[in-house]
């Protein structure tokens, strides 16, 4: 257990390229505005162009044989796309946990970074640009969902998620926003399962706790408010806590899809469940 311990010590925080990463606007790949209004604004309108040229024609209808084996290239792509955000997903989450018990000088500095003395850089900002840099990765879903014909699938929970997510990350490493590592964690580890359910279900596979995602993902952002408390708490009774405007364009954000994520869950599980309860009535 010690070599395993020390090996991932070292690739996840003690390698040069975790423990000497620095964020400098201008100058790292992705930290700039124009490279994040470029990216969202570019995901926008090839998702837009995508959506009506993919829309159903009669030549997907006259020519079975080509559209199921696309749909299993798809499949196959899917599933391979799914499991390296899993495996990403997983290590990211375990490499923020390792920096974070490594770099940070108080059980303090995990809610609330010291105001003008936490500089982005270190192993926990080497995570959080790692998460920024997959979010764009992550634009991918969009795209497979569109070319599996699943323009009724593409919901603006969906796409509004995929492109405000990533001005958020740029605001955690611009920032240095508190809580940063509370985040991070708690979003890779519901990405990780999130992940495996997708992955299974494009295997045929289809898990029976798509609920738990869903779950998972509501509880998740009730919970970024719970250790938010904890942040203000700091941040109103001591001398400040790093990236607090950057933390209110969060919390702003994580209620809106706390919001969305709520409809969507009652609208296709408690409708269901009701549906069921008249049925054996």
């Amino acid at each position: 257990m010690k070599g395993i311990y020390a090996n991932l010590r070292y690739w996840l925080v003690d390698h040069p390229s975790v423990t000497e990463f620095e964020w400098k606007e201008g100058e790292t790949f992705g930290a700039s505005t124009q490279f994040l209004i470029t990216t969202v604004l570019t995901y926008l309108s090839l998702t837009a162009i995508l959506h009506f040229i993919t829309l159903p024609s009669k030549s997907t209808v006259q020519n079975p044989s080509a559209s199921s084996t696309t749909r299993f290239l798809l499949r196959v792509i899917s599933a391979i796309h799914n499991l390296i955000l899993e495996i990403l997903s997983f290590i990211m989450a375990v490499g923020c946990i390792l920096s974070t018990s490594t770099q940070m000088p108080n059980s303090r500095w995990i809610f609330c970074f010291p105001p003008n003395k936490t500089p982005p850089r270190g192993p926990v900002f080497f995570w959080a640009y790692i998460f920024y840099l997959s979010k764009t990765l992550e634009f991918i879903d969009t795209l497979l969902i569109l070319l599996n014909r699943g323009n009724k699938r593409l919901t603006f929970l969906h796409v509004y998620h995929h492109a405000i997510v990533v001005v958020m990350c740029y605001i955690w490493l611009h920032t240095s926003q508190s809580l940063l590592p509370v985040a991070l964690v708690t979003n890779c580890l519901v990405h990780t399962l999130m992940y495996a359910y997708y992955m299974l279900c494009t295997l045929g596979k289809r898990p029976p706790w798509k609920r738990l995602v869903t779950d998972c993902q509501i509880v998740q952002f009730v919970f970024s408010f719970g250790v938010s408390i904890v942040m203000l708490w700091f941040h109103f009774t001591g001398i400040g806590c790093s990236g607090f405007w950057g933390w209110v364009f969060n919390a702003g954000f994580n209620a809106s899809l706390l919001a969305l994520f709520t409809d969507f869950h009652n609208k296709n599980y408690d409708k269901k469940k009701k549906s069921t309860e008249k049925r054996r009535d």
